[in-house]
């Protein structure tokens, strides 16, 4: 080659490289941009992971991104899990060219998806899950080469675009479930997806049966079709499926047996098809050897349990309660593995408890209540220390309880009731500090009850009725600061009351009738701020009924047959309380027609005092005189040094409102004068304005509440006051109690409200108050409080759990308006949370849902149960416990068990209520009835409860409810369970 020839072929090489370099120039400069373009767009977020995207940076080192091999194009974008908010800009993200992978799971990303994601056409991994998107998915169709597939828990909504799925033949993994789509039935595109392995259409509103074509997708090793709409059987086809290792099914309308065949899946280890109407026996189970988890609850399943399941090397997990199954538990189940967790509850099965589940140390949950167990408590669940749970009621289990039940360590439920067992409650229940609730009713325990019994602080619910337990109670009883409900009734027990109890702040219930406690009763029971039923029938008590009783509001109120004398107080001699005071002939009232009248001449005394008392009674009328003046002055100085104390004290004010008073006007309204409630968390005040205006002023003394206190700024400081504040400041609602602001100093806390003039509903609709609250007002108030709530779940940033909706917190203004109010249990649902609940035992006797009685964790469905209850008080006139009701029931069980007929649901509603209006309120019935499900997934949200309110048709309820017995159990079960 001549040298002018090599110079040229040089000269074009430098000029083709250069022009090379300068293309790859552009297309970087125009991934910068685009990547550049989605950092602007996610800029809003609280994360770091965009601190490495500079201009000046390299694009393929920026955090999350990943170059192809040549190092010059966009090949993945990862940020999954970044705390990222914002809306996808998927117009300029698209424009990569070589983009292959696209993952934006596990962030707060919102707003609609554009289709312009149709454009990343070379996708073959998109991961838009779990966040918060709204409307449909676009079509994808564009994506043929897709591997993976993640959109599940993503807020998307409308119709999923099925058909964008039919040339997808490559797909490994389709996950889409937990989203709110239109309902549709089973998409028949996903049987062409052979290379399926991983398939999640779980909750997204899948209705219709399950193909046969299912059983082609033979490379599926999880299937996940829960909470649907699926109906018929489950297909024998899904036998061929041999490769699953993980099946659920639950939550839906499926029928039939277990298909023959089920026996194939032999690498099966989590089968779920629970809450379906499922029937037969479980005779395919005993060949899935490799099972670690079989739940099969709230089915229809009968025979026995398969005995092989006590072979079964790694099962850990067993739940096969509401069904009728028969026979005995294995006898060695859970002995070969790290056994966890048993409910096999509301069966018929017999035999003896299984001895070995927790042989390694690792069962937390034995739960077998409702069977015809027989025998003793094997003693080795003695030594099982990660118990939280152990239910074995209602069997027939004999035999002394083994005294290290008592002192599990982290035992939260102890329920051994109505069963035939003996020995007593042992001194090692000190060591019991997280149990909270004790069930032993109806056995022949006897002893006396331990001192220690108060070293279990965190017990809040005691149930050793109908034993035969004597002695004492335990004067220290009162450190159990958190507890709500005492039954001790038809036992032994001798002596007094403990005054003690005064401490039990959270005390709503006591029943302590046929015993054989004398003395007198504790006036401390009325400083009780949540008390709402008190039974001390059929005792020996003597002495006076404590006048402080008269400031509790009390459902239930029993002291017959005891020996009481002297008066009845005023307040408490009304209807309501009738026959609460009977078989006590020492007493006397000026109301209560069957009791002798009170007069000076009713004692017992002699003529001779009779006559000393006649000689001074000028003399003492004087002195009276002179006493009552002094009291006067005394607590005419005592308010005006409590005044001058308020006005000393330096205040903080905190606005959440414009406001048209001063500090001052508040202050001066706190006083005797004002006063006008007593709740659990302090006393309220009604303060006229010079302007006309009227406010409620909550008064919290910071050193009064005892155990609900925490320290604040050197000082004890209300944590109802926070939860308060907490809660109103921020909510804006027509039918939720307006706070203006709340004033605080070292001293004192106040919340300044809108008074509401006509009280609550409790008032309205329980004492002489309720003349006048016609149907139409009953169904007004329904509808806002309902509205409330609604917000409160719906409506705020994050979801306000009430946890005391009761009618006495419904509080009515001048047009009987209603508002929610009392907040000083509510808890905001934290977003870090996993399940939206809350491990807190709170609420009022009559209105707590069913759920605390068997797990701590509840969340709003617990607010909508107890909403129901209130739905039935405006229906029937009835309050949430009644003795027509049944001993231990309450007004839902009085409730359900009148849904026979047309004539005896007509018969629930109150007798104030016109004829004209009775259709109308069996609408109201209906809706209360499936708020009280007993199960909270079947209760509908408050956001539906407000829509049925409005539009539900009456005619339509009574035929639901009339065709009970016509056309079986099934479908009124659904809605009375």
């Amino acid at each position: 080659m001549s040298p002018e020839t090599a110079s040229t072929t040089y000269r074009r090489n430098h000029l083709f490289l250069l022009l090379l370099i300068g293309f790859i120039s552009v297309v970087s400069s125009d991934e910068l941009e685009s990547l550049l373009n989605l950092k602007t767009a996610l800029g809003e977020s609280n994360t770091k992971v965009f601190d490495s995207w500079r201009p000046d940076n390299s694009v393929c080192n920026f955090t999350g991104i990943t170059c192809d091999d040549s190092g010059s194009s966009v090949k993945e974008i990862d940020l999954s899990n970044q705390n990222l908010t914002g809306s996808i800009p998927f117009d300029s993200i698209c424009q990569l060219q070589s983009l292959e992978k696209l993952s934006f799971g596990f962030n707060r990303l919102h707003g609609s998806v554009t289709e312009d994601l149709n454009k990343c056409s070379r996708l073959t991994y998109l991961d838009l899950g779990n966040n918060i998107f709204s409307g449909p998915i676009p079509d994808i169709s564009s994506m043929n080469g897709l591997l993976y597939l993640y959109v599940n828990s993503s807020g998307f909504s409308g119709t999923f675009p099925w058909s964008s799925l039919e040339n997808m033949t490559s797909l490994i993994v389709l996950s889409v479930g937990d989203n709110p789509f239109d309902q549709t039935p089973f998409p028949m595109q996903v049987l062409k997806l052979l290379n399926l392995n991983w398939l999640y259409m779980a909750n997204c509103s899948i209705g219709g049966e399950i193909p046969a074509g299912i059983g082609d997708l033979t490379e599926l090793i999880d299937f996940e079709l829960s909470t649907n709409y699926i109906t018929g059987e489950i297909p024998k086809e899904i036998s061929k499926l041999v490769k699953l290792w993980q099946l659920e099914l639950f939550a839906n309308n499926l029928t039939g047996k277990l298909p023959v065949g089920l026996r194939n899946l032999t690498k099966l280890q989590r089968f779920d098809a629970s809450t379906n109407y499922l029937e037969g026996d479980l005779s395919e189970i005993r060949f899935l050897t490799q099972l670690t988890s079989l739940q099969l609850f709230e089915n229809k399943f009968t025979g026995e349990i398969p005995p092989e399941l006590g072979e079964f090397k790694h099962l850990v997990n067993l739940s096969l309660y509401r069904n009728q199954l028969t026979g005995t538990l294995p006898p060695q189940l859970g002995s070969w593995s790290d056994f966890n967790f048993i409910d096999v509850s509301e069966n018929f099965l017999t035999g003896q408890i299984p001895p070995d589940m927790c042989k390694n140390g690792k069962m937390t949950e034995l739960l077998i209540l409702q069977n015809n167990f027989t025998g003793e408590i094997p003693a080795s669940y003695s030594d099982c220390k990660t118990l939280t749970r152990f239910r074995v009621s209602n069997n027939m289990l004999s035999g002394v309880v083994p005294s290290g039940i008592w002192g599990l360590p982290k035992a939260e439920i102890i329920d051994i009731a109505t069963n035939d067992l003996e020995g007593g409650i042992t001194s090692n229940i000190e060591n019991a500090k997280t149990l909270a609730q004790i069930f032993a009713a109806h056995n022949r325990l006897s002893g006396e009850l331990p001192q220690e019994i108060s070293m279990a602080t965190s017990l809040n619910m005691i149930d050793l009725s109908h034993n035969q337990i004597s002695g004492k109670i335990p004067a220290t009883i009162g450190e159990l600061s958190q507890l709500s409900s005492l039954h001790l009734d038809n036992n032994k027990f001798t002596g007094e009351i403990p005054k003690s109890l005064r401490s039990c702040g959270s005390l709503s219930d006591i029943n302590m009738a046929y015993n054989s406690f004398s003395g007198q009763i504790p006036a401390a029971l009325g400083s009780l701020p949540t008390l709402n039923s008190l039974n001390l029938s059929y005792n020996q008590l003597s002495g006076q009924i404590p006048s402080t009783l008269s400031s509790l509001r009390l459902s239930i109120l029993d002291l017959s047959d005891n020996k009481l004398a002297g008066p009845i107080p005023e307040s408490l001699s009304v209807d309501a309380y009738n026959g609460s005071f009977a078989g006590n002939p020492g007493l006397c009232s000026q109301k209560v027609s069957y009791f002798r009248q009170c007069s000076p001449s009713s004692s017992d005394t002699s003529g001779v005092i009779r006559t000393v008392i006649t000689c001074f009674s000028v003399g003492s009328a004087v002195i009276l005189i002179f006493l009552a003046y002094s009291c006067y002055l005394k607590k005419k100085s005592q308010n005006d040094d409590e005044a001058r104390s308020l006005k000393e004290d330096s205040w903080n004010i905190k606005s959440f409102h414009v406001l048209s008073f001063m500090e001052d006007d508040i202050l001066d309204a706190i006083n005797e004068q004002n006063l006008i409630g007593k709740g659990g968390s302090g006393q309220v005040y009604r303060a006229s304005l010079k302007n006309g205006v009227e406010l409620a002023v909550k008064h919290i003394r910071n050193s009064d509440s005892g155990h609900r206190k925490r320290k604040h700024s050197g000082k004890q400081k209300s944590l109802e006051f926070d939860a308060e504040v907490e809660t109103l400041s921020s909510i804006r609602h027509v039918n939720v109690v307006k706070l203006y602001c709340s004033i605080t100093s070292e001293e004192s806390s106040l919340l300044v409200y809108e008074y509401l003039p006509n009280g609550s509903l409790w008032d309205r609709l329980h004492t002489s108050k309720k003349l006048g609250l016609d149907w139409e007002t009953r169904y007004g108030i329904a509808v806002g409080a309902a509205k409330g709530l609604e917000y409160l779940h719906h409506g705020c940033e994050r979801p306000v759990i009430h946890r005391d909706v009761k009618s006495s917190n419904i509080l009515l203004d001048e047009y009987f308006k209603p508002r929610i109010a009392d907040f000083g249990l509510a808890k905001i649902v934290q977003t870090d949370s996993t399940d939206g609940s809350t491990h807190v035992i709170a609420g009022t006797h009559g209105y707590i849902a069913p759920e605390y009685g068997y797990t701590y964790k509840v969340n709003e469905k617990s607010d909508v149960y107890s909403f129901g209850v209130v739905l039935m008080e405006l229906v029937t006139g009835k309050k949430p416990m009644e003795a027509e009701f049944g001993e231990n029931k309450d007004i839902v069980f009085w409730v359900c068990s009148k849904l026979k007929n047309k004539e005896t649901v007509l018969s629930l509603v109150d007798s104030s209520i016109p004829e004209v209006y009775k259709e109308d309120t069996i609408k109201v019935l209906k809706i209360a009835i499936m708020c009280t499900s007993r199960l909270p997934a079947l209760r509908p949200t408050m956001r539906t409860v407000v829509k049925m309110l409005e539009d539900a048709e009456p005619c339509k309820l009574l035929n639901i409810i009339i065709t009970k017995d016509d056309d079986g159990k099934k479908k009124t079960d659904k809605i009375l369970s």
